[in-house]
């Protein structure tokens, strides 16, 4: 999909409320999704965890300790595209943002598309942050790093969200349905409304 940021942010971004779960790998997001999706909230989910899983399946390169520029290319790609069709809800949850990608960048010494910073004024100004949590921590063929390399990604993205002006809540450290009510409660929604009714 070809979409310039200028065009897509001039179609009915203010009308949507695109709230982004941030955060370094292993750190809960992906669980506080599905718990969102559980109660009628549309949800998108990580085009990382996603691309990663297919590359691996046909043992093809755009994986983060492969070729991290092209897998991010990729990832940002399909970002835009969860993005466009976030326009037919009123709410959404994204499992990361373009900015976590830009941090994943940074990390490995890599520059992204200035463009991306501005896609990113399409999410709401308010991103929660799931912070590193030694605890749940768990490595799989998907997630290989340590969890002294994830704290140091988290330290990445967490700096690329506050450069670009969002505003960060932390997440508790706390089982899921505490983060899910974390969430509703800060945002007004009330317990199980499904704005998509």
């Amino acid at each position: 999909m070809s979409l310039t940021s200028t065009s897509f942010l001039a179609a009915g971004s203010a009308a949507a409320q695109r709230i982004v779960i941030a955060g370094g790998p292993g750190s809960g997001k992906s669980t506080l999704l599905r718990a969102l999706a559980d109660t009628g909230e549309a949800c998108y989910e990580e085009c990382s965890r996603v691309l990663i899983r297919e590359q691996i399946a046909i043992a093809g390169p755009l994986v983060p300790w492969g070729d991290l520029p092209a897998f991010a290319q990729e990832c940002g790609r399909r970002m835009r595209s969860q993005l466009a069709d976030s326009a037919r809800h009123q709410r959404s949850f994204f499992d990361r943002g373009l900015p976590d990608l830009i941090g994943y960048l940074a990390q490995g010494g890599f520059s992204a598309p200035d463009e991306w910073r501005e896609v990113s004024q399409a999410y709401a100004a308010t991103v929660f942050f799931a912070p590193p949590w030694r605890e749940i921590y768990v490595n799989d063929v998907e997630r290989p790093q340590t969890f002294a390399e994830a704290a140091e990604l988290s330290v990445h993205i967490r700096r690329t969200y506050e450069d670009i002006g969002f505003h960060l809540v932390e997440l508790i450290k706390s089982p899921v349905e505490g983060r899910r009510r974390q969430v509703l409660d800060y945002l007004g929604i009330p317990r199980y409304e499904n704005p998509h009714e």
